[in-house]
């Protein structure tokens, strides 16, 4: 790759990349990386630090689900690097490209984010917000607020292979297109954390997770109400020790005294944008947890 050209990141590139995202302090680790990298595109610029040593300097992503959007992330450029527009054209050929090919863009901004993206043409959708736990809660001889019993009809369960089909007919609605290679990579990257919900033995919702750089992160998370939701998110948190995130929308804000009895805070908001496209894709009611900004 020569200094500061756009050039295709490859496998080749996972250390330089994962230094990228411990820069700004992402979660995303190699695993991460080689999933974007593997399903869809992620392009960078190399330049010359100040030792004269050249470095993947500034990355972009795009994600495709389907021939009708892409998701977008991954916008990053290194402290020493910032200032020289590295950003502003990776983002710019990402989406030029997208544009090229007829496939709209997706894309989770945070408040500094935002009103970079407004001018491009994206325009807000939904809203959803990153809570993390530190570590597992004290267990206490009394419930919390917001901790009532989940219903004894509602069974959680590790995922089956035959499960598939179930776990995709509820998603590829909410989410708008078919997502299975990415769920498939949860499933196998964090297999002690996915769970599937069964009601009157019908599958109605799952949660996912994966390891992270700096924390486990939990989703997507998609049920049709919260004390499947509950039951699902106690699951899978019982399965881990060390710190996690959750990305909660905001439609399903009535989880947050129950997050927050289990020691969940709050860390910032993101705002779901899209471009190209008349509204978001399927029906995201039942989506409780995103995958993350960088998934969707």
């Amino acid at each position: 790759m020569a200094s500061t050209e756009v050039a295709r990141l490859a496998v080749a590139d996972l250390v330089d990349a994962v230094a990228l995202s411990a820069s700004a302090s992402w979660n995303q680790n190699e695993a991460d990386w080689r999933l974007m990298l593997t399903l869809g595109r992620a392009r960078g610029i190399r330049a010359a630090d100040a030792s004269g040593t050249e470095r993947l300097a500034a990355s972009a992503a795009a994600l495709p689900y389907g021939s009708e959007f892409a998701w977008v992330s991954m916008v990053l450029v290194l402290p020493e690097f910032r200032g020289r527009g590295y950003a502003t054209r990776l983002l710019a050929h990402a989406l030029d490209e997208l544009a090229w090919r007829g496939i709209a863009a997706i894309l989770d901004a945070t408040p500094a984010g935002r009103p970079i993206y407004l001018p491009l043409g994206f325009v807000d959708c939904w809203r959803f917000s990153r809570y993390r736990r530190e570590a597992p809660a004290a267990a206490s001889g009394s419930r919390s607020p917001g901790t009532a019993e989940v219903s004894e009809a509602i069974a959680v369960r590790p995922p089956r292979d035959a499960d598939w089909p179930a776990i995709l007919r509820i998603d590829r609605p909410a989410f708008g297109a078919d997502r299975e290679a990415l769920l498939r990579s949860l499933a196998a990257r964090l297999p002690n954390a996915a769970r599937v919900a069964e009601r009157d033995g019908r599958i109605t919702g799952f949660v996912f997770g994966r390891d992270g750089r700096e924390a486990t992160q939990l989703g997507p998370l998609l049920a049709p109400d919260t004390a499947t939701a509950r039951a699902l998110l106690e699951a899978a948190l019982s399965s881990i020790d060390g710190p996690v995130y959750l990305d909660l929308t905001d439609r399903h804000a009535d989880l947050l005294p129950w997050l927050q009895s289990r020691g969940f805070a709050f860390q910032r908001p993101f705002t779901r944008m899209i471009r190209g496209l008349r509204k978001v894709p399927g029906d995201p009611a039942p989506i409780v947890l995103v995958a993350g900004p960088e998934l969707g």
